[in-house]
């Protein structure tokens, strides 16, 4: 069987972002098969490196400054150390912009502008150029000097204000999430908008300038529940575990462990109330619509459910829903997850070489874009130590060994 070809095989992806939004989109174009050169400052390097709580361990005590947060968002890049406020290092990125089909950038407003490195200055060399500016408020408006984070934006867009325990009850109060999901879905937001670049470049031969921010992701991400804002004028009241469709849906506690339940249709209630022998409930004027089970009479509901539930081992009641066709799947642990059978059988922990850990490899999250069946996301490389493909790249660029030799002993790669 042939191998696949990637669906951005071809495709040269300059990535000059930080941290973690942009480096997300780069690396979901990289798991596309397009060539991701990540450029970082000499000897600092991305601050990304330097987020989060683990770092993968190096063989014979090398750091690798491969951090959590950096290596969940830069697998499948090569990385060239160069500083752009440098005349030098200047003229090496414009070398790269000749070639290339995208630039990520996540600077301030009007940085690059500086340096001669803005989208006016770099479609002058390459008008098919795709230039994507990732901001936390965007390059416009009375906000779009100022820096901005993940929290900011859960905080400013809606998101905590939807999020946590409901109002009345101990501990009640906006609440972030847990992953730094306003980056998360930034990233994935930049790589749809350079793919839909990409597609019109196709048709027409035109690069184009994109403006992302994290403000406008985050407003978006509230989704349904800032729809039913605008709808009504009234703002939907916190739920906790609670879901915001159909109920009964939240957590169910049982004798040794913890279920969510989605009991999310009329049908899925009146089998449950059968399953827990008790289907005089189904007609309960307490709990006879969606809205009632789901939101105003929701804690007398959930209170009834949790009494039958906590008779039973998670493992039955898991049993006995899976057979009614009701939805429901086991709470886990973050260790739990790797532990999954569903999880295994997708293969979701993508072990992959890593040339500098310790172990020789590192597990990675697995792309959900590896099922595609003609030309599926694939993890070609670990993420680079800082500089690792500098000398190959301007190489590449026509450089010969005496040159890099002497961009290095002047600090600009």
């Amino acid at each position: 069987m042939s191998t696949p070809k990637a669906a951005l095989e071809g495709i040269r992806v300059i990535d000059m972002s930080r941290v973690f939004a942009a480096p997300v989109g780069a690396q979901i174009l990289g798991d596309l098969g397009a060539d991701v050169i990540k450029v970082e400052r000499p000897g600092v390097g991305d601050d990304g490196r330097g987020y989060g709580f683990s770092w993968v361990p190096g063989k014979d005590g090398i750091e690798t400054r491969h951090s959590s947060f950096f290596t969940v968002s830069n697998r499948n890049k090569r990385s060239i150390t160069l500083n752009h406020s440098r005349p030098e290092g200047q003229a090496i990125l414009r070398d790269l912009v000749k070639n290339a089909d995208v630039l990520i950038e996540n600077y301030k407003v009007g940085d690059l502008k500086r340096f001669g490195l803005d989208y006016e200055s770099l479609r002058a060399i390459n008008p098919g150029l795709i230039y994507c500016s990732v901001t936390g408020f965007g390059q416009t408006g009375p906000m779009a000097a100022l820096p901005g984070y993940d929290g900011l934006f859960q905080a400013t867009g809606g998101m905590m204000a939807v999020t946590g325990i409901p109002e009345g009850q101990p501990g009640s109060g906006p609440l972030k999430t847990g992953p730094s999901l306003v980056d998360f879905v930034t990233g994935h937001n930049t790589a749809l908008a350079i793919l839909g670049a990409l597609m019109h470049r196709t048709r027409s031969g035109e690069g184009q300038y994109i403006d992302i921010a994290l403000l406008d992701s985050s407003v978006a991400m509230v989704s349904h529940i800032m729809q039913d804002y605008l709808i009504s004028g009234n703002a939907p009241p916190r739920l906790g575990n609670g879901g915001n469709g159909g109920g009964p849906a939240d957590l169910i506690h049982c004798a040794d462990g913890i279920i969510y339940l989605t009991a999310g249709t009329d049908e899925h209630w009146r089998r449950l109330t059968v399953l827990m022998d008790q289907p005089e409930l189904n007609d309960d004027p307490r709990f006879d619509s969606n809205l009632k089970r789901g939101k105003t009479n929701r804690a007398e509901l959930m209170a009834i459910i949790n009494d039958w539930s906590g008779r039973f081992p998670t493992l039955e009641v898991q049993a006995m829903l899976d057979g009614a066709g009701i939805p429901a799947a086991r709470y886990n642990e973050l260790a739990d997850v790797w532990e999954d059978p569903q999880v295994q059988h997708r293969g979701l922990k993508a072990t992959t070489p890593h040339a500098w850990a310790e172990s020789g490899s590192v597990d990675l999250i697995a792309s959900p874009l590896a099922k595609m069946s003609a030309s599926p996301a694939t993890i070609r490389m670990a993420p680079p130590m800082l500089g690792e493909h500098t000398d190959a790249i301007l190489s590449e660029l026509g450089y010969d060994e005496a040159q890099v030799a002497a961009l290095r002993d002047a600090k600009v790669v």
